[in-house]
């Protein structure tokens, strides 16, 4: 599956969860998703906590997350 079938995936309603990115179809915040990866969490793990999620579901979570990066300025640390 291509990162643009995966993100397909995420949907952002201003009425679901304050418009913050989520699994479509859900509440569940992709913020929280991609807290549990840094962590630790296996996707296996993820998917035994919840079960109504797939595994292109988290797989979706961290394409997003890739593409918002793609969009943020920071500025660059000078190196003394």
């Amino acid at each position: 599956m291509q990162n643009e079938e995966l993100i397909s995936r995420i949907s952002i309603d201003p009425k679901v969860c304050f418009g913050k990115p989520c699994i479509r179809g859900t509440r569940i915040w992709v913020s929280l998703i991609l807290d549990y990866l840094a962590d630790g969490m296996t996707i296996e793990r993820l998917l035994e906590e919840y079960p109504d999620l797939e595994k292109s579901d988290i797989l979706a979570c961290m394409a997003y997350g890739a593409e918002m990066t793609r969009y943020i300025d920071l500025p660059l640390e000078t190196v003394s």
